[in-house]
């Protein structure tokens, strides 16, 4: 848990340092207009950079750190439930200007803002928690 704190910790940290915590700068990237600002471009870009180079170092290990084993999604097809999430996502997104990480950093940062995003943000969570999640369960 410490390990996931840390990484946590250090990714808020990213965050507000790259101004992404400011939901003005997303929509300003989401947005192609005379203001399009490519700020949230070259964080992503640093992103992929340092998620390429930490899998290439973690595939050489037979095991995590901390943990007995590797923990890989199961599922590894497309399907609806899965484009369908990412939709909403990048609609909430891109209305918002915010998504779960910056609005939780934004939050710590007492910005209004994160403050009204986080009450829809986790009433999504328990609209799936509790209606959507039981119809999926595995029968057994």
């Amino acid at each position: 848990m410490l390990s996931g704190l840390l990484a946590g910790i250090l990714f808020g940290i990213g965050l507000a340092v790259s101004g992404m915590t400011d939901p003005n700068k997303v929509l300003a990237f989401l947005t192609l207009d005379a203001n399009w600002d490519p700020a949230l471009l070259l964080v992503l870009g640093s992103a992929l950079i340092t998620a390429a180079i930490g899998y290439a170092i973690v595939n050489r290990r037979a095991a995590p750190l901390f943990d007995a084993g590797f923990h890989t999604p199961e599922k590894t097809t497309l399907d609806g439930r899965l484009l369908g999430g990412a939709a909403i996502f990048g609609v909430g997104w891109g209305v918002a200007g915010f998504c779960p990480g910056p609005a939780i950093v934004a939050a710590l940062t007492l910005d209004i803002r994160a403050w009204l995003f986080l009450p829809a943000f986790v009433g999504g969570m328990v609209v799936y928690e509790v209606f959507l999640l039981p119809r999926t369960a595995p029968q057994s």
